[in-house]
């Protein structure tokens, strides 16, 4: 058992969080969730050893072994993927290395009745018994395992790791944490750079092969079908349900107007005491009655009723032009780079009006397609961009394109055109940009808080044909719902690449499925196309049995 004892964090006279307390238990698997600054990837940090609590402390068995994740992280760039994650057995090898040379030193020196022989003796003894009582291990078989598992490829595993973007590298950090076996997992936003069958995997590893975890995630449906515990941390506390997140949903909101409940009453209550006080605090016969009252008051701790954003929400995109009937007509295009084949006579057609999302693995072409569309790239077929078509395009990396010098309010006001000059202040609060934050420089932003900033730039532009390559990494579930109302609401075309089950869910009607050198339309919504693909899986499965 891991355990959370009194953690108090303070710093520049502000408190995020006071007397923290609360154990982890083996199979716990725990969302922890709160709005953004609650302080949720601080306490992870806290737990995992990397930052220190103003008062408190994490006790753990000597023996526990704590994995962390962090959401930004590069590996080295000097070795191949599989020889980067052959690292997670560092510590093992090292201890086998350790024993052999301590037996060699006993099998040349002569000083047999030394204290120091002796002292050889004893740790070759202690570390022996380390070694041998772990689990015996085919550590290339259990590397492979997990590398396929996160969406290598076998020729992948002697590439260098430079050759790999940082979502790629990403999966190899988790992959190292994974073959450790930990006792306890901390993951934060594991899924931003996972594909959905990689997510999907990631689950079930989590859920059978784990002793704890706990993760910090936008991605909703990953953390209802992952965890059975949520720690909420807000106003400087913590909540504690034995409960996924929709069912501690359902928990918080009754608590949250029990809260209310209590406030309204408590306020009531002092009205009436303060109005006694008020009417008879002149009037001798009363006197001892006023001072019981006025104590009374003194006394009272005033109920809290925790922080909810009520704000109100309504983003629109501006009018745009009408497109004609087929934004998009791809007709036996094919693309290679080199000799790598990234797909093959892939036809694609888009109605008007229609949101269909690009799913499958990294790699398969999905941004590919994007770049053909957009026109960045050369390739063979036919391609064409209906009548009248206005692209709204938001990349991967469409935050570290901001002008990191422009405050927020300056970034939105250069493009804002219209009424809408008039409303920037609303849109940017419906972001979740208020007060003083509208003066902060970009460069001083959270990558959440980027991705959201040049979101809201998009949102100004009148588009028809709106590509979003995954939108929603960074965002929390709050600004995600926000987004996803927006694009329901959107009268033109959507094409969406995104591994956010629960974001898609609603919005695209419609999937084209990239993997094995080709392109597959699916005439369902995400979760049709997921049901039948397990099951084209099991039959798979079967058939090779």
């Amino acid at each position: 058992m891991i355990s959370v004892d009194s953690v108090a964090v303070e710093f520049s006279g502000t408190t995020l969080f006071s007397d923290i307390t609360f154990n982890i238990n083996e199979k716990d698997r725990i969302a922890l969730m709160g709005k953004n600054g609650a302080g949720k990837s601080t306490l992870l940090k806290i737990i995992a050893g990397v930052d220190k609590p103003t008062r408190g402390k994490i006790s753990a068995p000597g023996d526990a072994v704590i994995a962390y994740l962090p959401q930004h992280l590069l590996t080295e760039d000097n070795s191949t993927v599989f020889e980067e994650t052959a690292k997670a057995f560092d510590t093992i090898l090292k201890m086998k290395a350790e024993i052999d040379e301590l037996n060699h030193q006993l099998e040349t020196r002569t000083d047999y009745e030394s204290d120091a022989y002796m002292d050889i003796i004893t740790q070759v003894s202690d570390l022996s018994e380390k070694y041998y009582s772990l689990e015996e291990i085919n550590y290339d078989a259990e590397i492979e395992k997990i590398l396929k598992g996160l969406g290598f490829e076998r020729e992948d595993f002697t590439r260098p790791t430079s050759e790999f973007s940082g979502g790629w590298r990403m999966r190899i950090e988790l992959a190292k944490i994974l073959l450790k076996n930990p006792d306890l997992i901390l993951l934060d936003e594991p899924t931003n750079h996972l594909d959905i069958e990689s997510v999907q995997w990631l689950e079930e590893f989590l859920i059978n092969s784990s002793k704890a975890v706990i993760v910090i995630s936008h991605d909703r449906a990953f953390v209802d079908n992952i965890t059975n515990r949520t720690i909420e941390v807000t106003m400087g506390r913590i909540y504690d349900y034995k409960v996924n997140y929709t069912h501690y949903l359902q928990l918080r909101k009754e608590r949250m107007e029990q809260q209310q409940k209590q406030f309204n009453d408590q306020a009531k209550m002092i009205a009436e005491t303060q109005e006694f006080i008020d009417r008879f605090k002149g009037t001798y016969s009363k006197t001892l009655q006023v001072q019981s009252r006025v104590k009374m008051l003194e006394k009272v701790e005033i109920v809290e009723v925790d922080e909810v954003d009520n704000s109100a929400i309504s983003i629109k995109f501006p009018a745009a032009p009408r497109s004609g009937n087929y934004p998009v007509i791809a007709d036996q295009v094919s693309k290679s780079y080199g000799d790598h084949l990234v797909f093959k006579d892939a036809s694609i057609t888009i109605e008007r009006g229609q949101k269909v999302a690009f799913v499958g693995k990294n790699g398969e072409g999905k941004s590919t397609m994007v770049k053909a569309i957009m026109g960045e790239i050369d390739f063979e077929g036919d391609l064409k961009v209906g009548h009248n078509g206005f692209i709204g395009y938001f990349a991967q990396n469409q935050a570290s394109l901001l002008d990191e010098e422009l405050s927020i309010f300056d970034t939105v006001e250069q493009i804002a055109v219209g009424d809408i000059r008039t409303k920037i202040k609303d849109l940017l609060g419906a972001f979740l940009f208020r007060g003083d934050d509208l003066n902060k420089k970009v460069k001083m932003l959270s990558g959440g808080e980027k991705t959201r900033l040049a979101m809201i730039k998009l949102l100004l532009q009148p588009v028809n044909l709106l590509i979003l390559d995954e939108p929603t990494n960074h965002l929390d579930l709050r600004t995600k719902d926000i987004l996803k109302e927006a694009l329901k609401a959107f009268e033109g075309t959507i094409i969406l690449i995104s591994h956010d089950r629960d974001f898609l869910d609603g919005l695209a009607e419609k999937v084209f499925e990239f993997g094995n050198k080709r392109v597959r339309e699916h005439f369902e919504d995400i979760n049709g196309f997921l049901k039948n693909k397990k099951l084209e899986n099991l039959r798979e499965i079967e058939r090779k049995n």
